[in-house]
């Protein structure tokens, strides 16, 4: 079977390499999103996916726009028998998704309906969910809606992080891939309808998003700070202005005026939240790197009785 691959970040990796690495498919020809500039020198880097593509010797196509004429014709003359997507980061028009023969199927970081769009993974941590998974489904013209082939679930545990998930997820993504390619070739791949009515979308995530509100729940903040770890990273104010990282905490007891710390000890620190507790056991200060959140405290970066989140 001759086999498009689009693909951009390290989530779409494993699906490329479980494909390249199988070997039993061609793969004609590997599209991603153009290099763009990252990181203070604002140097350009390739995508993930592009790194990986040329490494196996790959031919790797990058439209600014993959619905421009000249791109279509591009891919019609490379005849794919499926187009494979994963994470590609652009809407494919209606003569891509009709061109190949099995059409193009799409390797999704949800049990679709479920968060459908752009963060599923994050949003299934933010919202405190204990299963996600991965959908492969049949790709139309709407956003994440097309008919589902497959589905794996994977258990999202009390402390997961959505590194972690990201991690478990793209490696049950390429090994249910194949599956579904061989059920493809065998005719055997039975469609199924997604509910529209159970359908969540996980949007963009935003700046302000970033920012802890203790008058939160506990749990709520709990997930958030889960669900933003390694990136972008949840963040609250100290007394002295300066911005201070939250990469993990731990559910406690305590309660008080939320944003209150109240209690300093070797582990990291204690804040009273809208109801219950947080033991903040990983922080990053401004302008320095993650560290144990005792060792901050150590420092006397922080005190009990401090109020976080207030502006300077």
């Amino acid at each position: 079977m001759r086999i498009v691959f689009m693909g951009t970040p390290d989530f779409a990796v494993a699906s490329l390499k479980a494909l390249a690495e199988r070997g039993t498919d061609e793969i004609v020809a590997v599209f991603t999103q153009p290099d763009r500039p990252k990181g203070r020198g604002q140097k350009m880097l390739m995508t993930p996916v592009k790194e990986y593509a040329l490494e196996r010797g790959f031919e790797v196509y990058q439209p600014q726009r993959v619905k421009a004429p000249e791109v279509i014709e591009q891919l019609r003359g490379l005849a794919p028998d499926l187009i494979v997507v994963a994470a590609f980061g652009q809407f494919l028009p209606k003569e891509i998704l009709e061109m190949p023969k099995y059409g193009c199927i799409n390797v999704h970081a949800s049990l679709l309906p479920k968060y459908r769009g752009a963060a599923p993974i994050h949003y299934a941590i933010l919202n405190g969910e204990t299963e996600s998974g991965v959908t492969i489904m049949q790709m139309d013209i709407g956003m994440d809606t097309g008919d589902m082939l497959e589905k794996v679930s994977v258990a999202i545990t009390p402390e997961m992080t959505q590194g972690e998930l990201h991690d478990e997820l793209k490696e049950k993504g390429g090994t249910l891939l194949l599956e579904t390619i061989e059920k493809i070739k065998r005719g055997e791949a039975v469609p199924v309808k997604q509910n529209n009515d159970e359908a969540t979308y996980a949007h963009l995530l935003t700046r302000e998003m970033e920012t802890i509100d203790w008058a939160l729940p506990a749990a709520e903040i709990h997930n958030k700070i889960r669900a933003f770890n390694p990136a972008p990273g949840t963040v609250t104010t100290l007394p002295d202005g300066k911005k201070l990282k939250i990469w993990r905490a731990q559910l406690a007891d305590g309660s008080g005026t939320p944003s209150k710390v109240l209690e300093i000890s070797k582990a990291g620190f204690k804040v009273a939240c809208g109801s219950g507790a947080l033991l903040v056991t990983e922080v990053q200060p401004e302008s320095k790197k993650r560290m144990p959140a005792g060792v901050f405290t150590n420092g006397r970066g922080i005190n009990a009785g401090d109020i976080l989140g207030v502006e300077g």
